[in-house]
């Protein structure tokens, strides 16, 4: 298996987190100018990070879908986990790093000037191969990262210290729980691990400013990602998970009702009514023209059918915690969905849908 992306990738990390648990074997390698311009597009029809290419010449992105289908070659232990309640909820949980977290993460990567000028460097190095000097090239990633996923993500002078709390909050959410147990479920990793991994790993544990903050603010937290990243399921073997959802993850789930499902909701409907950017107000703060993503609008589809799902009592168990965590409302809000995202239900397979219909190189999914 080789997986085209990088050292520095949200979504290369957590799938990386994610195969080395499993013991998948894999090569990891850079985009590369040529893969992100010609044969990654031609494939799977947009250059996005990760993608990767199977013995046997097929080609496959999106973690999340990803992750789906290599469960069903290597299905012990399970990282979707039998319990369906629980399963339902690291789901959720997933998603809300996946989509909600990413805004902070770009952020502090792009917005500080310690970590800007770090990163840029380093990702002109690896991803930008160009016969240009480095000092150009790594002006032009930083420029232009921060104008698509920063200002042009709705982050502004107003906005600004509302993302940098995103942050601290996530931080202040997982410390008791991580203080107390290995991982967010028990004693081995689940789901929402790893989808955790996207932005505390290659983001927030790595990049200085926030990194700095995670060591101070949240120690369990720091430690938690060491421990993912080194998790091996033959080690852990079948270490045993709490029963359904624990009753400590409840803020992290109020959070992701305030912010991460009302961003899905208000997106889903500008979405329908034909909109390219719309405005978004969250715990009484506005963005402003944030660009509207049909993956999202498939994001909460994929929400509401892991919900449908459930048997019956799980079911009505999940909308009464749901409920009771602020979730529900915003969840339902939008009554019809139309993604347009993989129509033939071939993902991880199929040909993959742009975060945004403006998007660029992304460091996406």
């Amino acid at each position: 298996m080789i997986v085209y992306g990088s050292e520095y990738s949200y979504f290369t990390g957590k799938f990386e987190a994610y195969l080395r648990y499993k013991e998948i074997p894999y090569e990891r390698r850079p985009l590369g100018f040529y893969n992100y311009l010609w044969r990654i597009p031609r494939k799977v029809g947009v250059a996005q990070l990760p993608t990767v290419e199977l013995p046997g010449g097929r080609w496959m992105t999106d973690t999340t879908p990803m992750i789906g289908w290599l469960e069903q070659q290597h299905p012990t232990p399970p990282v979707l986990v039998p319990d369906p309640l629980q399963r339902f909820f690291g789901l959720l949980i997933e998603d809300f790093a996946d989509e909600w977290l990413w805004r902070s993460a770009m952020h502090y990567r792009w917005d500080y000037a310690p970590d800007r000028a770090l990163m840029r460097r380093q990702l002109a190095s690896e991803l930008l191969r160009v016969p240009l000097p480095l000092a150009i090239r790594a002006r032009w990633i930083g420029l232009r990262q921060r104008r698509i996923f920063v200002t042009g993500d709705g982050v502004d002078r107003r906005t600004r210290p509302h993302v940098d709390a995103a942050y601290t909050r996530a931080l202040d959410r997982l410390e008791p729980v991580l203080a107390e147990r290995p991982f967010l479920f028990g004693e081995r990793p689940t789901i929402a691990d790893f989808g955790l991994m996207g932005p505390m790993f290659r983001h927030f544990a790595i990049d200085p400013t926030p990194a700095r903050i995670m060591r101070d603010r949240a120690p369990a937290v720091y430690e938690w990602v060491a421990r993912v990243w080194g998790a091996r399921a033959s080690r852990l073997g079948g270490g045993e998970l709490l029963d359904g959802l624990p009753q400590d993850l409840g803020p992290l789930l109020r959070e992701s009702g305030e912010t991460h499902l009302e961003m899905l909701a208000a997106n889903a409907a500008a979405h329908g009514r034909g909109e390219s950017r719309y405005d978004l107000r969250v715990q009484g703060v506005t963005y402003e023209r944030i660009p509207t993503s049909s993956y999202r609008v498939w994001a909460l589809e994929q929400l509401r059918h892991h919900f449908r799902r459930l048997p019956i009592a799980e079911r009505e168990r999940a909308e009464e915690l749901l409920r009771s965590h602020g979730c529900w409302v915003a969840l339902w809000r939008v009554e019809q969905l139309d993604s347009g995202h993989d129509p033939d239900r071939r993902a991880p397979f199929g040909k993959g849908s742009r975060m945004v219909r403006d998007g660029g190189l992304l460091m996406r999914r």
